[in-house]
């Protein structure tokens, strides 16, 4: 039997590692503040805040098989390398694929380069994750699996993300659904429970180096057929252009009024990173249709109605459609049969609003 210990391990991607581990017959302990959840049934929890000292007092006493660190504060990661590095005979930190300093290129491997990393208080996902890499690297050595995870899908997602589709199409039902331009447009994700169950195999297996544990290469066409055949959706899927959301006040990729997952065609290698090294070490991922069924299920007992982090609400959605309406350009129809539309801009180019700032961070 193996002991493991999670730093986290009650909320999303912590508790499926938590469970899974469990279920394989492992000894698991989740170091969290318990305020996400209770950790799955067979874990044992051990309470602390990482912000203060002696957080790590219950379980640096014991060896552990893995670490798994899900944290990008950077004096967490720092903390708990300090308190337990000597302990662990491997350890596993989930990264994230917003390391990369370009997400221009698409089918870039591991080898890309990475943003410049912050320092300890960094506020900048990307940097400080760069940053929890560097300094693992530097106390642990070869003991070290930098998992750079890719946007994480699947039921329990609490970013409102890629079930916003999902959701939207059957919440609709008949009625239209306001869409970005599709064309050259991609989606790749990786369902929790895939994630979570290659990063327990190459914790077992003793693997180390960097991983990008990212999904296969979807259209965002694909994704929103098969959105709309899992949710029975009968209406048009209205396309709108690019500069004329902006001008409306709609965001890219996440948060309030935004089309999640969206992004600026000048970040198409974003949704195109090569998994090719996951898949060599036995990465496996379910069919797309299996990770949106199981999230429209999850979606409807959480309510397709409720307020959401990322997304339009349906009355604003239908504000942006009544505008499109006005003096729509039709372009005629994509191959799954639905109207393409482009808005008439209400300014001209050089007036058009800019793209949020910031980069997308998964």
């Amino acid at each position: 039997m193996r002991r493991i210990l999670i730093l986290g391990g009650t909320a999303w991607l912590g508790r499926e590692l938590a469970a899974q581990l469990v279920a394989a017959g492992d000894d698991v302990t989740c170091l969290a503040r318990g305020t996400a959840g209770e950790p799955p049934p067979g874990a044992r929890l051990v309470v602390a805040d990482r912000d203060l000292a002696g957080a790590y007092d219950d379980v640096v006493g014991a060896d552990w098989d893995d670490v798994i660190e899900i944290s990008w504060n950077v004096s967490h990661v720092r903390g708990a390398l300090e308190a337990l590095a000597d302990r662990a005979a491997h350890w596993t930190l989930v990264s994230s694929c917003s390391v990369y300093a370009s997400d221009t290129d698409p089918g870039a491997d591991e080898s890309a380069a990475l943003v410049e990393p912050g320092d300890e208080g960094e506020e900048d996902y990307a940097k400080a994750k760069a940053r929890c890499e560097r300094d693992s690297a530097a106390v642990l050595g070869s003991r070290l699996l930098i998992v750079r995870a890719g946007l994480i899908a699947g039921p329990g997602d609490g970013s409102d993300r890629f079930g916003y589709w999902v959701s939207r199409c059957a919440l609709a039902g008949k009625e239209d659904v306001l869409v970005p331009t599709l064309a050259d447009r991609f989606v790749q994700v990786i369902d929790v429970r895939d994630l979570a169950a290659w990063t327990i195999s190459a914790g077992r297996a003793g693997t180390v180096g960097t991983f990008n544990a990212v999904g296969d290469i979807h259209t965002f066409g694909d994704v929103l057929s098969q959105a709309r055949s899992v949710a029975g959706h009968t209406g048009d899927l209205v396309e709108a252009a690019p500069e004329w959301l902006v001008d409306q006040g709609v965001a890219y990729w996440a948060g309030p009024r935004s089309l999640p997952l969206w992004l600026p065609e000048d970040s198409s290698g974003f949704s195109q990173r090569s998994n090719t090294t996951f898949r060599e070490t036995g990465g496996a991922l379910r069919s797309q249709r299996a990770t949106l069924l199981d999230t429209l299920d999850d979606e409807r007992e959480r309510g397709l109605e409720r307020e959401r982090r990322a997304g339009l609400t349906r009355q604003e959605e239908r504000g942006l459609l009544a505008l499109l309406q006005e003096r729509p350009v039709v372009l005629g129809r994509c191959s799954a049969g639905d109207r393409q539309v482009i808005g008439r801009r209400g300014a001209g180019a050089g007036e058009l609003g800019s793209p949020p700032e910031g980069r997308p961070h998964l």
